[in-house]
C-alpha cells in the first residue's frame, strides 16, 4: 500500500497558524498590532536603558530584542485564548468545544442529554470520576443535571459524580475557566479504574440522544498557547 506523501500543503506551518491567530483576535482587539508592538519596544527600551547605566547600550539592546519577542509572544497567545473563548460564548454546544481542549486521560462525551429548549449536558470521564457539565438556563439546567446524575450513578454508584454550570453567575463556572476548573478535581481514580467506568457508561451512551454540536468558531489553524487545550 502506498504511503500517503505529507507536503506542505497539507499540514499548516507556523506562520500560517500565528496569521490565522492574529486574524481572529483582531476581530475582538482592533488595537493587537500597536498593543503587541508596544510590548515588544518597551521590553528592547528597557534593556537599552539599563545597557546606558552599564555603559553598553547596543549590547544590552540586542540582548533585549529575543527577550522582546518572548514577552510579546506570551501576551499575545493570551489574547489568542481570550478571544477564541469570546467567539464561543453564548453558543449552543460551547461548553463541549471548551472541554474538547483537555488534555490526553479525559474522555469527552458532548450532549448526553438534552432538552427542547436547548439545555444540555455534557459528560467527562477521568480521574477525578465522572463530571457532568450543563449549558442553559440555570432554572432548567439544574433539574437536567440533577436527573443526569441520577442515573450515572446507579451505573457507578460507587464513582464521584461532580455536576457544573457553565456561566458567569453564581456558583457557576465560566467558560473560558471551564477546562482548567475540570482538571483542578481531586484525583479519586486509578487509570485502571477509569477503563472500567468508561466501559459501564456505555450502556448510557448507547441510548443517549444526540445533538449536533457545532465544531466552534476556533479555526483549525489557530494554535493557543501552552496550558489552552487545542479541539480534538
Amino acid at each position: 500500500m502506498a504511503k500517503r506523501e505529507v507536503t506542505d500543503d497539507s499540514k499548516p506551518g507556523r506562520i500560517a497558524q500565528v496569521r490565522a491567530a492574529y486574524r481572529i483576535t483582531k476581530e475582538a482587539q482592533p488595537r493587537i498590532g500597536l498593543l503587541l508592538a508596544g510590548i515588544f519596544l518597551g521590553v528592547v527600551a528597557v534593556f537599552a536603558g539599563l545597557g546606558f547605566l552599564l555603559g553598553n547600550p547596543i549590547l544590552w539592546g540586542l540582548t533585549g530584542l529575543p527577550f522582546g519577542f518572548l514577552v510579546t509572544m506570551i501576551i499575545f497567545g493570551r489574547r489568542v485564548e481570550k478571544a477564541a473563548y469570546s467567539r464561543l460564548e453564548g453558543q449552543l454546544g460551547a461548553g463541549a468545544n471548551a472541554l474538547s481542549t483537555l488534555r490526553k486521560g479525559w474522555t469527552v462525551d458532548p450532549a448526553v442529554a438534552v432538552t427542547r429548549n436547548q439545555d444540555v449536558v455534557h459528560r467527562v470521564v477521568g480521574r477525578p470520576g465522572i463530571v457532568l457539565v450543563g449549558e442553559g438556563a440555570h432554572n432548567r439546567v439544574g433539574n437536567l443535571l440533577a436527573n443526569e446524575k441520577r442515573k450515572h450513578a446507579r451505573v457507578a454508584p460507587d464513582t464521584p459524580i461532580y455536576d457544573i454550570v457553565v456561566g458567569d453567575g453564581k456558583d457557576q463556572v465560566p467558560l473560558r475557566r471551564l477546562s482548567k476548573h475540570v482538571m483542578k478535581l481531586p484525583r479519586n481514580l486509578r487509570p485502571a479504574d477509569v477503563t472500567e467506568l468508561l466501559h459501564r457508561l456505555k450502556a448510557l451512551s448507547a441510548n443517549r440522544q444526540q445533538l449536533p454540536i457545532p465544531k466552534g468558531p476556533l479555526p483549525k489553524n489557530v494554535k493557543l498557547p501552552p496550558g489552552a487545550p487545542r479541539p480534538r
